[in-house]
């Protein structure tokens, strides 16, 4: 997640979702409070209502699609409307077909292989390494496979501790 759930920010003031450090320091200070226009001035220019923020998203500038979108977020954060939890799979759960136990990289591709002996090829442009430290993420010394993509062509391997990730990466061509 690159951001905090949008789910409850109705009301709230905005840099302050707990559990979500990576706030702009000029977001933090702006004091603005999410409601229906502060919203929809964010939505179509955050760069505009908050200088110097840290968001890379230019904004929509269609008015609709905006006000469409303002009234979802008031929805789901007043409990009007529920969303299904969509979020990555935990780590921890997932099954031999998702825990990485070596990585070989030869000319242009990655070939990780699984707790279940497959091994899958991707190019080296779609496999990502990623790391998650929390208490969500994977055990340390065992990294997971998660898809990523539409087409099956794209994937993550996520780490413990970024200091993992060399020790799992052997140059080797088969």
């Amino acid at each position: 997640m690159t951001g905090p759930s949008l789910a409850g920010v109705w009301r709230r003031r905005a840099g302050s979702a707990d559990g979500f450090a990576r706030y702009s320091d000029a977001l933090k200070r702006s004091g603005l409070v999410w409601d229906k226009w502060n919203l929809d001035a964010w939505l179509k220019s955050p760069a505009a209502l908050v200088p110097g923020n840290a968001m890379g998203f230019p904004g929509i500038a269609e008015p609709r699609t905006r006000a469409d979108l303002v009234a979802y977020l008031e929805a789901v954060s007043t409990g009007r409307v529920t969303v299904p939890d969509r979020g990555l799979p935990n780590p921890k759960e997932l099954d031999a077909a998702s825990r990485v136990t070596a990585i070989r990289y030869c000319g242009d591709a990655y070939r990780v292989t699984t707790a279940d002996r497959k091994t899958h090829t991707f190019w080296e442009f779609n496999l990502r390494f990623k790391t998650d430290g929390s208490v969500d993420g994977p055990p340390a010394g065992k990294p997971v496979l998660i898809g990523a993509g539409m087409q099956g062509d794209r994937a993550a391997v996520v780490f413990a501790r970024p200091e993992e990730i060399l020790t799992f990466i052997q140059r080797q061509c088969p």
